[in-house]
């Protein structure tokens, strides 16, 4: 590494189990570990089966199961799930299933100070980070708080094999994009620039293999492996104009979460590349290609993922608003954020086009 340093770090206090089977066999033994004695097991209605099987293995300590996560948090849902918790009498919380329920899992700790045990089946990446989410009235709010960061983390990759191709495909993307924005973060260090690169990488190396064979538990750990370190970047790095994007797109027009970030990913990181180059050459380089933002519009293809935010559902009439909305709060964005930059962003990712 050439040229001086410069640059802050604050390890993430939290333990990660990973293995095949972990789910059912580690979750007890985790609460354990914590002194928790009244677990509420929290999912979406998608994952109630898998929650219950985790619920299961907890005996006695799990005294209740709230399978009614719902994406991007809506703040009724979390109003609802907290005051379970606390009529339960729960301790502490497990959330089992994608970021919707670890979002759920979060808002709870948020309001109830209660630690958060997350059972990852997705590669959202939100398990690692101390980021929270909620959306009222149309607008998604986010902020950072340790109290929300799970005390333990269970990576199970047999939790993953039946995670549908698409989901497979576009909650993988999001997980890179977690490392993308990392690269050109205003706090990132040498630690994290290496974890982004690799999970870049082991990403995308696995989801094809994955699109082709599904059920593969090799590629299923590779793949949340890369997720792992992704979303240690996301936690430990500020987010940009990508993720802003994202949550407007998602709180206030009600696109999918992991589907809107792979189609907007490449034209981010395209809108940034002039002024964060050594981001770019870094995203590159694991994906072994000349121009990184193509080479993930092309992969999405490939992978057949939605590449437009029309085939998302986004009016062409939405995309003024969103823009405003993007750059109504300032934030750090390695490239100037103007209003006008931000609707020739949004018009090419919602016609699809090539990014430029």
């Amino acid at each position: 590494m050439k040229g001086s340093l410069d640059f802050a770090y604050d390890a993430q206090p939290m333990r990660v189990v990973f293995r095949p089977g972990a789910a059912l066999t580690a979750t007890a033994g985790e609460a354990e570990r914590l002194g928790l004695r009244r677990v509420l097991v929290l999912s979406g209605a998608r994952g109630a089966d898998t929650a219950q099987a985790v619920a299961d293995s907890l005996g006695e300590v799990c005294v209740g199961v709230h399978a009614e996560a719902r994406m991007h948090v809506p703040i009724e849902v979390a109003g609802r799930a907290v005051e379970l918790a606390r009529s339960l009498g729960a301790d502490g919380c497990v959330a089992v299933g994608g970021g919707s329920a670890i979002g759920l899992g979060k808002a709870i700790a948020l309001r109830t100070g209660l630690p958060l045990i997350a059972v990852p089946s997705t590669y959202s990446g939100s398990e690692m980070t101390p980021v929270w989410g909620l959306t009222e009235n149309g607008a998604k709010r986010t902020g950072r708080d340790p109290v929300v960061r799970p005390r333990s983390v269970v990576y199970d990759p047999e939790l993953t094999l039946e995670l549908p191709v698409p989901l497979t495909v576009t909650s993988g993307v999001n997980a890179i994009a977690h490392a993308v924005e990392a690269l050109y973060a205003p706090d990132n260090s040498p630690l994290m620039a290496m974890m982004a690169e690799e999970g870049v990488g082991v990403l995308a190396d696995a989801l094809p293999e994955l699109a082709a064979e599904p059920r593969s538990l090799e590629a299923r750990s590779r793949a949340l492996y890369g997720a792992w370190l992704c979303g240690s970047c996301l936690g430990a790095t500020t987010m940009g104009l990508h993720h802003k994007l994202c949550h407007v797109l998602g709180g206030t027009f009600g696109l999918p979460h992991a589907e809107t970030h792979t189609v907007v990913l490449p034209y981010a990181l395209a809108y940034n590349a002039p002024a964060a180059p050594q981001a770019a050459a870094a995203v590159a380089r694991a994906l072994d290609a000349e121009d990184a933002p193509t080479a993930l519009w092309e992969l999405a293809g490939r992978l057949g993922a939605p590449r437009s935010l029309a085939e998302l559902g986004l009016r062409e009439s939405d995309l003024a608003t969103a823009a405003a909305q993007a750059v109504s709060q300032a934030y750090a964005n390695p490239r100037p954020v103007t209003e006008d930059g931000v609707l020739a962003l949004l018009r090419a990712a919602y016609e699809g086009r090539p990014p430029a």
